[in-house]
């Protein structure tokens, strides 16, 4: 069996996230359909991780399995010919036969960016948010700090969802303040459902507090998403980058 590594980007405003879904339109269905009509033979594609409605990806992996060998070159060809202009496949490689996309990830890296002006062009792919011009970013590193470790994430993510394990270790966190654009960035093993989109949120209030720390200790020691602050909006979210 050949089993096929595809590195793919996507503006994810029109989607319903990655994961294929009953009556909407999500990416990974959109480019199994696209494989399938150019290999013609149903194909099961792995995703490195589930992004949220509205959620952009720069570094998105996945991979399939097909008794057919394929040209790579000619095959991302084909299929980028094939998908929407808002999806790309960066490239296609040959996997080894043991390679899943989501198994053996072992860290995965989103970056969420913020407008301070308002501006047509970063619109669509960052939060406007004029407070950030008053924000002290030293101040903003060091409670991120707070977050770096192994911790039960309940708080940070979204209620009812069916994964029982909430434990998360973040390895990386930072921000870091641009003219235009700030960037706020982090790694870990996992993430939650709309865990990154709440922990930016969260922060944000945070730092206006002379308390910062112990509020988000307090957070995470109490398990319950309402005593997170609210989560920004999906559009200035990106996956960026999975470690294997």
């Amino acid at each position: 069996m050949n089993n096929y590594k595809l590195q793919i980007q996507y503006d994810g405003t029109n989607y319903a996230g990655w994961q294929t879904q009953t009556n909407a339109i999500s990416v990974q269905q959109k480019i199994v359909d696209a494989i399938e009509v150019i290999i013609k033979e149903k194909v099961n594609l792995i995703g490195s991780g589930r992004t949220d409605a509205g959620v952009h990806a720069l570094g998105q992996v996945a991979n399939f399995r097909t008794e057919k060998e394929i040209d790579t070159y000619k095959f991302s060809y084909s299929l980028n010919s094939i998908l929407p202009n808002d999806i790309a496949v960066k490239s296609v490689e040959k996997a080894d036969e043991s390679f899943h996309a989501r198994f053996d990830a072992e860290s995965r890296s989103y970056i969420y960016l913020i407008a301070k002006g308002k501006s047509p062009f970063y619109n669509s792919y960052s939060y406007h948010y004029p407070q950030i011009a008053k924000i002290d970013f030293k101040k903003l590193n060091e409670l991120s700090n707070v977050l770096i470790g192994a911790y039960d994430f309940t708080s940070f993510s979204k209620k009812n969802t069916e994964i029982e394990n909430k434990f998360c270790e973040v390895s990386k966190i930072w921000w870091r303040e641009g003219k235009d654009l700030s960037t706020f960035y982090i790694t870990a093993n996992r993430f939650l459902h709309g865990m990154v989109r709440t922990i930016v949120g969260t922060l944000l209030n945070a730092v206006k507090m002379e308390n910062g720390k112990n509020y988000l200790h307090d957070i995470l020691e109490k398990k319950n998403r309402e005593e997170a602050y609210e989560s920004v909006p999906a559009k200035g979210l990106f996956l960026f980058k999975v470690r294997y």
